[in-house]
């Protein structure tokens, strides 16, 4: 089953009548009066947003009421009261799909999914970088994010660099939880893998015409779970998930702070204020200025890291000089 943000189905008339008078009962006739639907439907959008995880009283001669909202990563949930002017204003949320990213690259092209989100509760062929899979355990979270960006190609190695930034801030500011950035596309706790970023870009002669970001986020995983899945993968450095058992907070508050963290990374870089995306994220970094490995096409070369450049490259000191690395997976 798929939903979205702008198709005004019966199920979100009735869940917003509901909620605008949530310290009141509603009767099926008056829900069905106001909204112009037969009281069979209303029972039928009540047992569909019950099924959404929504907690709705019904009470014998007195009707419905309001009581908890449902922890999962809805359309309307999330493009209510944005605070973006286009970032997570359409929003494609599925039960199931093989991939957010596939999804997301099949409609980028079209103009008005600027800003896009693509959710999706069950992934079964999740993208990682360099053609790996991404697994989504339960209690993760998967999505992709369309953009059409109006600043230069040579500009858009730093989206990764970016997004990492965008989505560390709001982790802390939503949950208080601190993360780092490792280089090139993880966020991690402990030196333990929390978040991975997948970019797709799109050129067309020297412009880019679409770019697609995939994130994966360990929200709130059993990491044991997941370590014995895929601990045998190569570059594997462990598993970390951002709540812990016994802790609550809605997913929704965490999308809703990345599109505000994202959309101003976007401006940033459209304005060409690089340097503000490199300095956040060399704050946040737990490579720079360690000493590494990093496997690369051509070996492993290993020195410590010195910085990242104005293309998001890393720079690493090794006894044969200076390098300058763009592609890699980073071992501390």
């Amino acid at each position: 089953m798929v939903y979205t943000s702008f198709d005004n189905i019966g199920l979100v008339k009735v869940l917003k009548f509901l909620k605008s008078h949530k310290s009141e009962y509603l009767s099926g006739q008056d829900l069905s009066d106001v909204l112009k639907i037969s009281r069979v439907a209303v029972w039928k959008h009540i047992k569909k947003i019950r099924s959404l995880g929504y907690k709705i009283e019904s009470k014998q001669k007195s009707g419905y009421r309001f009581v908890k909202t449902t922890n999962k990563l809805l359309p309307w949930e999330i493009s209510s009261d944005l605070k973006t002017n286009y970032v997570g204003k359409r929003v494609y949320y599925f039960e199931d799909i093989d991939s957010t990213q596939n999804f997301a690259l099949q409609i980028s092209s079209n103009k008005k999914e600027n800003g896009t989100l693509v959710i999706a509760e069950k992934q079964n062929d999740g993208k990682g970088r360099m053609n790996r899979k991404w697994f989504t355990p339960k209690g993760g979270i998967s999505f992709s994010v369309i953009i059409h960006p109006n600043f230069n190609i040579s500009d858009s190695t730093l989206i990764p660099i970016g997004t990492a930034v965008a989505l560390s801030k709001s982790i802390q500011k939503i949950l208080g939880v601190k993360t780092n950035v490792k280089w090139p596309n993880d966020l991690t706790i402990n030196n333990k893998k929390v978040a991975g970023i997948l970019v797709d870009a799109s050129f067309q002669s020297n412009n880019i015409e679409s770019v697609v970001i995939g994130i994966g986020i360990n929200y709130k995983i059993n990491p044991k779970n997941v370590k014995d899945k895929i601990k045998k993968t190569e570059n594997f450095y462990g598993v970390e998930t951002l709540l812990k058992n016994g802790k609550n907070t809605n997913p929704v508050d965490l999308i809703r702070q990345f599109t505000f963290e994202f959309e101003k990374i976007v401006e940033l870089l459209t304005n060409g204020k690089k340097t503000v995306i490199i300095k956040d994220w060399t704050i946040r970094s737990n490579t720079i200025h360690k000493k590494i490995t990093i496997s690369t096409d051509n070996g492993k070369i290993s020195g410590i890291a010195k910085k990242i450049d104005a293309d998001g490259a890393l720079i690493l000191s090794t006894k044969n000089g200076s390098m300058r690395i763009l592609v890699g997976d980073v071992s501390h």
